[in-house]
């Protein structure tokens, strides 16, 4: 039986005019269904969530059919929204926290942190009903989470700046207590123990501020990924399901087999790889699990790609995942795209492309005035 996935995706609510983050994601998601729509921390952002599907081309028609309702949503209001870690113009005081309890401690706690939250993911679910398994699969994929990062990388940008790094999202997000890769566990017990005690240190509100790459859901019988940027194009949001999803189930198949974790406990090296795949994404080097030494990222890619074949072809996924992989590494990574264009024009040109691929479309749409000049012309970043 395949394995089901979900996504959820987090997207940015530009002006078209300005490129500016505009907040307003309660007039966008007026008359839309809540349990597909939903707000983020920021009223300049918004989150979707897929159906559950055994299918990658199902997954693909879903996640492709609630942008086009958001993007009409956004239309309506002379906004759009953007499917990328980062928007090139965004600024904090072009958005203000979304109401409520929880958001409002969170910015009362966190402050610049959760301020300066103009960030957005892809988060990638798997059914796992045993939570014991769920969190010894954790550890053993840990290893490769990397690699997805790279290929979901799409923010070169922060500020007006060219960062110099391909996820400069994956920067900002580790500034959160609890980001970055998580620890070894035994089993669900010993991880429910630790979240307990962080919880109970006062460092974070509730379970649900577990912010690790990889987590067991705390309201799902899912194992969720969210080390990877939003994607501006949808194809890149299914290769990294039907991924992850091959990596699950190659983990479960190999602790099935072995009848022991192949992880040592030693995850300290996880932090930098993931540096590494941040400042390079998929034009540089990435570091290889094997050997734990940098090597090209076609090469890391690719032996992802050999490590999980079997399950990609038990699930019937290998075609249309070797193909998407092979043309990503082709293409580059959306950051590289991105740069590429605010290099050749600027950083609002930069923002329409961001919206032409998250609506699915190859070319911005030509814009009918002229935008101010004072937006439209950023300090340029050294090539």
């Amino acid at each position: 039986m395949t394995v089901r996935i979900g996504v959820e995706e987090e997207f940015h609510i530009v002006e078209v005019e300005t490129g500016r983050l505009a907040p307003r994601a309660a007039a966008v998601l007026e008359g839309l269904p809540e349990y597909t729509f939903t707000t983020e921390l920021q009223q300049a952002a918004v989150e979707t969530n897929s159906g559950v599907h055994e299918s990658l081309a199902d997954l693909y028609d879903d996640v492709t059919s609630a942008r086009r309702r958001l993007d009409a949503a956004a239309s309506t209001h002379g906004l759009a929204v953007v499917a990328a870690g980062t928007v090139p113009l965004a600024r904090a005081a072009d958005t203000r926290p979304t109401a409520g309890r929880r958001y409002r401690h969170m910015v009362d706690e966190y402050r610049l942190v959760a301020d300066e939250q103009l960030i957005c993911g892809t988060h990638v679910h798997v059914d796992i009903p045993d939570r014991d398994l769920a969190v010894r699969v954790m550890c053993e994929v840990s290893p490769w989470l990397h690699t997805l990062l790279a290929l979901s990388a799409s923010s070169p940008f922060w500020a007006g700046t060219d960062t110099g790094y391909a996820s400069w999202r994956t920067m900002v997000w580790q500034r959160w207590p609890t980001a970055g890769p998580p620890g070894c566990f035994a089993d669900a017990a010993e991880y429910d123990a630790v979240v307990r005690a962080l919880v109970g240190s006062g460092v974070i509100s509730d379970a649900g501020m577990i912010y690790y790459d990889i987590r067991p859901s705390a309201h799902q019988q899912t194992l969720e990924l969210r080390i990877c940027d939003a994607c501006p194009r949808a194809e890149t949001v299914v290769l990294i399901a039907g991924l992850f999803r091959a990596l699950v189930t190659d983990a479960r198949a190999r602790l099935a087999a072995t009848g022991t974790p192949s992880c040592q406990g030693r995850h300290e090296w996880l932090r930098a790889a993931s540096w590494r795949a941040a400042r390079s994404g998929l034009e540089g080097a990435l570091i290889d699990p094997a050997t734990r030494r940098e090597a090209p990222a076609d090469q890391v890619v690719r032996a992802l790609l050999g490590r999980v074949r079997p399950a990609l072809e038990a699930a019937g996924d290998w075609a249309t995942v070797r193909g998407l992989a092979e043309r990503a590494l082709a293409n580059g990574s959306a950051a590289r795209r991105l740069r590429r264009t605010a290099h050749q024009d600027d950083l609002l040109a930069c923002t329409d492309l961001a919206i032409a691929e998250t609506r699915g479309e190859e070319r911005p749409r030509p814009r009918r005035a002229a935008p101010d000049p004072r937006v439209a012309s950023p300090p340029q970043a050294a090539a």
